[in-house]
């Protein structure tokens, strides 16, 4: 039986649906930065670096077995 599937050299998964210009990147970048820092900053400031190291340890003494 024929195969109807229509190839093209561009396969979909490489298809750009809207690109974004070079002129939006670095201030695109910049605020995705900022955002991530203070983030971070908000995270250490309620305490939960310390809630995060505790589960770790947890949970590779878990694994271990030494817990």
């Amino acid at each position: 039986m024929g195969n109807n599937t229509n190839l093209n050299s561009e396969s979909l998964c490489h298809t750009k649906y809207f690109e974004i210009p070079n002129r939006m990147k670095t201030p695109l970048r910049i605020a995705g930065l900022l955002t991530a820092c203070a983030f971070v900053i908000y995270g250490f400031s309620r305490g939960e670096a310390v809630v995060v190291l505790n589960k770790a340890v947890n949970i590779c003494l878990e694994c271990i077995g030494l817990g």
